[in-house]
């Protein structure tokens, strides 16, 4: 058997009863990722390449790398806090496992704002590649670590990029509630496994402040990416009200991205579309996966 499912849902697309009767379910996700990002000074076999340019040191620490992602734990942090405070909203943490030993103070208090946690990852590194053995010896790394910075274990697990043929059933072994190492749906579905059936949360790159970066970025201005992300709500909401067609849309943002002055507003600009449409759930994907296994199962 072909284990890709090219069909999905077809046109026979569930229900999925969003609380208040929404048509779309929106999580934004603050990816944190600072002090996890491969660097030679902490042993790790190279430099992140992936700054606001690409580059490529080898024969030493990049500081200029190092300095990048500081911001984001810095400055980025506060300033992505101070907005979704003014407009109320709740996200979820992609944490990484060394980033939340290395800043847990960061953690606290965002766990303090009533943020949710999901994990990601030991380092801010694919784990394709790895056997089983060790995966799931650093997966557990990461959840550990997490729980100890803050005193909750992760609801979930989305490692960066590419996961392994194994991710989704080790995640199902440790116990997660959902595993979102996908992008090919835009509901959550239900993936039969060794261990069970397992519940997949779908995530989009699509409208991500990831897309500031790269040789020909998509994003430049601020406006680029909230005008692309709010076009994007507006199209779901109007299949919702033409075909009655739901649907789940996660929002990725970065503390060293969004969090610089010159985009922020692109964030601001989001949430008070966000805000102010009755006919949007926002909620974590804690509260999506919970509320998907009630309907759903």
């Amino acid at each position: 058997m072909d284990r890709r499912d090219l069909y999905g849902y077809r046109d026979q697309r569930p229900d999925p009863k969003w609380p208040g009767d929404a048509s779309v379910a929106i999580n934004l996700v603050v990816n944190v990722e600072e002090g996890a990002e491969l660097s030679l000074a902490d042993g790790d076999p190279s430099n992140e390449p992936m700054h606001e340019v690409t580059s490529k040191v080898v024969s030493q620490p990049d500081l200029c790398r190092e300095s990048h992602f500081e911001f984001g734990s810095r400055l980025g942090y506060w300033r992505v806090m101070r907005e979704l405070d003014e407009a109320d909203v709740k996200v979820t943490l992609n944490v990484c496992g060394r980033a939340a030993q290395r800043t847990p103070e960061l953690l606290q208090d965002a766990v303090g704002r009533g943020h949710d946690l999901c994990a990601h990852g030991w380092l801010w590194q694919s784990p394709a590649g790895m056997s089983p053995e060790e995966e799931e010896a650093m997966m557990r790394r990461t959840l550990d670590a997490i729980e100890a910075a803050t005193g909750q274990r992760p609801t979930g697990w989305h490692c960066k990029s590419t996961p392994t043929l194994h991710t989704r059933a080790l995640a199902a072994k440790l116990g997660l509630l959902y595993d979102s190492d996908a992008y090919n749906d835009e509901l959550p579905f239900w993936l039969e496994g060794e261990q069970g059936p397992m519940l997949v949360l779908p995530y989009q790159f699509d409208t991500n402040d990831m897309r500031f970066f790269g040789e020909s970025p998509a994003f430049v201005q601020a406006k680029d990416f909230s005008d692309y992300v709010i076009e994007t709500v507006q199209r779901l909401l109007d299949e919702g009200e033409r075909w009655q067609s739901k649907s789940m849309l996660t929002i990725g943002l970065h503390l060293r991205i969004v969090g610089r002055p010159g985009r922020i507003n692109a964030l601001r600009d989001i949430l008070r579309f966000i805000k102010s449409d009755p006919r949007i759930w926002i909620a974590t994907r804690t509260e999506i996966a919970h509320h998907w296994r009630k309907q759903l199962l």
